[in-house]
């Protein structure tokens, strides 16, 4: 069974950092492209980031870019998004999500998703 799941969030002030994680499993990982989505109470879903099959082309939301950074890690499962000078309007349920087409992903389309991680920017 295809699971993805997300770790890593919580509670931190403005200005700080969250490393979340994506274990995926029951899938080949290598095939699917991996992206971050991000929805908060009463707002539609915000694409935020994306990374292709091999880990050497990211994709950033204009919102998150340059304080946040996509990554992974074949050889583990996991694909990961680095949060640095957090703001309060980047509080949200963040997900992560699978498409195999690098295109379709960026243009926020996943055929699979995991059920998310909580992230609060607060002070």
């Amino acid at each position: 069974q295809e699971q993805l799941v997300e770790s890593g969030g919580g509670l931190v002030q403005p200005g700080g950092s969250l490393r979340l994680s994506c274990v995926v499993s029951g899938l080949m990982f290598t095939r699917y492209n991996m992206a971050w989505f991000r929805q908060a109470p009463g707002n539609e879903r915000e694409f935020v980031a994306a990374i292709n099959k091999v880990g050497n082309s990211p994709y950033y939301a204009d919102s998150v870019k340059n304080r946040f950074t996509i990554f992974r890690e074949n050889g583990e499962n996991t694909a990961y998004l680095q949060m640095n000078s957090l703001k309060p309007e980047d509080t949200a349920l963040y997900y992560c999500a699978a498409h195999e087409g690098f295109l379709a992903i960026k243009q926020g389309a996943f055929q699979y998703r995991g059920r998310g991680t909580q992230v609060t920017v607060s002070s």
